[in-house]
């Protein structure tokens, strides 16, 4: 065969292929596009939803600033002249908020380590241990979530006020070192994804059922144990209910009784109470901002494990 029928058949055999590859690549470059296009109508769906969800914020931070004329101006004036931060000071010293933030803070920060403390025991003994009707007591367990607060919320006050513990802190802090069944389930399914060997290693050297609770399964299950605390912290720092039933002391009043009050306040301005709740709010946003991988990385691997 000649040197130019082999040249035009090799020609002829490229043609041929790249006739082939040529829709392969049309059909690549579509489904990329494709997948271009929905990324970003799903990119521009959530900043939409999310700047919907961000709105109240911004105006209850926009009229935290503002005077008292240009509060309810019509169209609304976001950016406020000038910018009035006597407005933060003022309502600081109208109530007493640093001592809300106190009583606050300690009944915050003693119910997390409760919470972590009591549901991480019962989610290990759920998780690790072997006894006889454990999954019937787990299943008891989480029934009670079923039963609304409504239901115990006289038996509980009942039960207080023989002890002796209304108008105290000891109803709003013991409660929390028994096992929340949310906590409880949530830490229970961490465990159970925590590989047995290092269990199974820890007892060969000799170490008891708490210490592998305490120096194995415990650190392993820092990102669950950080979505129990930012629970924890979000539900008691905001907590208007229970201290409203067993406080009566204004010098005992957390955070979200005190915004109740200064908001039902005789001739409260508007930005004083808007600055009172940024200031409420801030401390909920600074802690999520800062441990929300661990957030998200402990919900993620609750839900995947069991």
């Amino acid at each position: 065969m000649s040197k130019t029928g082999i040249t035009s058949d090799t020609h002829l055999a490229d043609a041929r292929f790249a006739s082939v590859r040529s829709p392969a690549r049309s059909v690549r470059r579509w489904f990329t596009v494709g997948k271009l296009r929905s990324k970003l109508f799903i990119f521009l769906l959530l900043i939409v939803g999310s700047s919907l969800l961000m709105l109240p914020f911004l105006w209850m931070l926009s009229t935290s600033l503002k005077p008292t004329e240009q509060i309810f101006l019509f169209p609304p004036q976001w950016m406020p002249r000038p910018v009035q931060w006597s407005n933060y000071a003022d309502a600081w010293k109208t109530s007493p908020f640093g001592l809300y933030t106190w009583n606050t803070s300690i009944i915050t920060g003693l119910n997390i380590v409760g919470n972590i403390l009591g549901s991480s025991l019962a989610a290990f003994a759920f998780a690790r241990l072997r006894f006889p009707g454990r999954h019937v007591l787990f299943l008891v367990m989480l029934s009670t979530m079923m039963v609304p607060i409504w239901v115990t919320i006289v038996p509980t006050f009942i039960l207080f006020r023989l002890l002796g513990w209304t108008n105290s802190f000891l109803p709003l802090i013991v409660p929390g070192f028994f096992a929340v069944p949310f906590y409880t389930f949530l830490l229970r399914q961490y465990f159970m994804g925590i590989s047995t060997e290092l269990e199974d290693a820890a007892r060969m050297d000799g170490a008891s059922t708490l210490r592998i609770y305490a120096q194995i399964v415990m650190p392993l299950a820092a990102p669950a144990l950080a979505t129990v605390a930012i629970f924890s912290f979000v539900h008691h720092w905001n907590d208007l209910l229970t201290p409203l039933i067993y406080l009566t002391d204004q010098r005992k009043y957390t955070i979200a009784l005190g915004l109740a009050g200064f908001r039902n306040a005789y001739r409260v301005e508007m930005s004083h109470l808007m600055a009172a709740s940024t200031m409420a709010l801030l401390p909920v946003l600074v802690v999520y901002f800062f441990a929300q991988r661990l957030f998200i990385q402990g919900i993620m691997l609750s839900g995947s494990k069991g």
